[in-house]
């Protein structure tokens, strides 16, 4: 949970641009890698990561939704530009809505209450489960992963290095 501004902060900018980083990663011919059939593709997965965004909303906070529905577009590059839009836009209401007082209220979602900041640690923890299913459909895509949390097993190769199994 986060108990302050200024940590929520600093922790969005640099998990905000990771994400940026794997939507700069996708191609246009990628977004409609699947798992498997019937399932949500890499476009629609970095799509519900711009969307989902928005949800913050319910807790109180008000900013710009995304300019387009619930369709995934069907252009990478308009998903990476939009997702740092709603990105920044997050961040300002919290920056400029909320204060430290605001992030230990709590808000009723389907009858559960849920702290602000507590919802704040979920957004961010529900970037990183997605950046993960989307850096194994990029693979089966074709497409280099970004380093996230530490070198890809291409940077490691490339640096002449024997990656770790």
């Amino acid at each position: 949970m986060f108990t302050k501004i200024e940590d929520f902060t600093a922790e969005w900018t640099s998990e905000a641009e990771l994400t940026a980083s794997v939507l700069d990663a996708l191609t246009d011919d990628s977004l409609g890698q699947e798992v498997i059939e019937g399932r949500r593709t890499l476009g629609q997965i970095s799509w519900h990561l711009v969307r989902s965004l928005h949800y913050m909303t319910s807790l109180g906070l008000a900013f710009e939704a995304p300019s387009r529905g619930e369709e995934a577009p069907d252009s990478a590059a308009f998903i990476a530009l939009e997702y740092r839009r709603i990105s920044n836009n997050l961040l300002n209401a919290v920056r400029t809505q909320w204060n430290d007082e605001s992030l230990r209220e709590s808000v009723m979602i389907e009858k559960e209450a849920w702290l602000n900041g507590s919802s704040l640690r979920y957004t961010i923890m529900h970037q990183v489960h997605h950046r993960g299913q989307m850096t194994v459909l990029m693979r089966q895509a074709g497409l280099r992963t970004p380093n996230v949390y530490g070198p890809t097993y291409d940077t490691w190769v490339e640096k002449g290095i024997a990656p770790l199994i």
